[in-house]
């Protein structure tokens, strides 16, 4: 009896300890796997995640199997959502909204993508068999260690990512101070009938932080002696939240937001949007995008804005543009300068043309017609340092050599160019996005000096 008496508890706790080690395993172990890897190359923070899902584990864990398997796939999910608005400086709520347009991009393109959708895909149907195990531990010894555990590793998170918390989750605060390209070049004032307006939004140009090579790259075709001749030159940088939805409310509207606040006709009339006041000057407002413009409605709320004229993919492969691949594949962007020209070449009225750019929104692939495989003609540097980098460079140059051509040639007309970036490059690793300023974008605007080109 004695012998039984004292091997009975030795049981007891072995079996609530299994219990224990099997509960561990799904909720904290492999809900947290494939975002803990990132760790070490940098990632959002995810210190909630880890917490909520660790609770509602020891909340779900006496419950059936079906249940389990639902909350442990509502929680991947939530954590999988919440990482790629981190990555993207996005709101949750923004991120859900996009997610109708899905069908619109290939995420087929870039292997980033398709390994982290074999991953999600490997580890829910890893959670299902696991859960066939007992994980209803009731020992309350075991429920304290579990919330240490849970606690433990969500400061773990925090602390591995403290010093770039700043990279992510870019919403502007209520009462943040409000700057921006247009605003600080005085774009808009110049509109007084004798001159063209052109606004181009670099996808995912950024601030290069502590990098020469990229400082050296940054707007580097600008400065030569033919755009001198013409243009008076400045440079600086602006402050950025969220996307680039956003980044075209900022440099459109001059104010923080984001598009589905001009979905309403009546409310975007109220917002009186550069190209809504321009056309009251007397002003042609088009605007140009090398993606399709069902993609985050803009067919829909450019015209709201005040823009009487819109381009998008179908129209530009109409007039000669090839297609360019990857996530976003459309038009390519080096072909879009010379038609930019042309419609400003025939303007009969003095024009507000908007542009904004697509082939370097990340994952930058190799091929697909992008002309980005020979990136040791870019940079060196950056060509064995930061590939991914290097072939946004290599597009960037492309954009500029075109845009350069262009607008020195001498019939192009009298006009005042912004070149502005919507958001920093959101890389997921550490290594790559800290070589960007994660708070400001810069702008390059070129002011004609009025004497190289007939009045309109």
């Amino acid at each position: 009896m004695t012998a039984v008496a004292i091997y009975a508890p030795r049981v007891g706790l072995s079996v609530e300890l299994g219990k224990f080690i099997n509960w561990a395993l799904i909720w904290l172990g492999l809900a947290n796997i494939p975002f803990m890897a990132m760790w070490f190359v940098g990632a959002p923070p995810r210190y909630f995640e880890i917490t909520v899902g660790g609770i509602v584990g020891l909340i779900v864990k006496r419950m059936p199997r079906i249940i389990q398997f639902a909350a442990f796939t509502g929680i991947m999910t939530y954590s999988t959502l919440s990482f790629v608005a981190g990555l993207f400086n996005l709101e949750m709520g923004s991120l859900l909204y996009s997610m109708q347009f899905f069908a619109e991009i290939k995420p087929g393109n870039s292997a980033e993508y398709i390994a982290a959708i074999i991953v999600i895909f490997a580890i829910l149907v890893t959670s299902w068999f696991l859960l066939k195990r007992d994980t209803n531990f009731a020992k309350p010894f075991y429920i304290v260690i579990g919330g240490a555990l849970i606690f433990g590793l969500a400061g773990a998170d925090l602390a591995m990512g403290q010093n770039m918390r700043g990279h992510y989750f870019r919403e502007a605060p209520v009462g943040a101070a409000f700057e921006s390209a247009t605003q600080k070049t005085g774009f808009a004032d110049r509109a007084d009938g004798k001159r063209h307006l052109v606004l181009i939004m670099l996808e995912s140009l950024g601030v290069p932080r502590d990098n020469k090579a990229m400082s050296d790259k940054l707007f580097a075709y600008y400065d030569n002696s033919a755009i001198q001749a013409r243009y008076d030159v400045s440079q600086g940088t602006s402050l950025y939240y969220n996307s680039t939805t956003a980044g075209e409310y900022r440099e459109l509207c001059g104010k923080w937001g984001d598009y589905y606040e001009l979905l309403d006709p009546v409310q975007a009339a109220k917002e009186n949007c550069l190209p809504m006041r321009l056309a009251s000057k007397g002003y042609v407002t088009q605007a140009m995008h090398s993606f399709e413009g069902d993609f985050f409605k803009r067919a829909e709320w450019y015209p709201n804005i005040g823009f009487q004229m819109r381009e998008f993919w179908p129209d530009l492969r109409a007039k000669g543009a090839e297609w360019c691949g990857g996530v976003f594949a459309g038009a390519c962007d080096r072909q879009i300068p010379k038609m930019l020209a042309e419609n400003l070449k025939k303007a009969k009225q003095p024009t507000f043309l908007y542009w904004l750019t697509l082939n370097t929104h990340l994952p930058v692939p190799a091929g697909l017609n992008l002309d980005v495989d020979d990136c040791q003609t870019v940079s060196a540097d950056l060509a064995r340092d930061f590939p991914m980098i290097c072939r946004q460079f290599a597009i960037f140059d492309d954009i500029d050599k075109a845009l350069v051509k262009e607008i020195t040639a001498s019939d192009f007309p009298e006009a005042d160019i912004l070149i502005v970036g919507d958001h920093m490059p959101p890389y997921y690793d550490r290594h790559h996005r800290s070589q960007f300023d994660p708070e400001r974008v810069p702008w390059l605007y070129l002011k004609h000096k009025g004497s190289h080109s007939p009045k309109i």
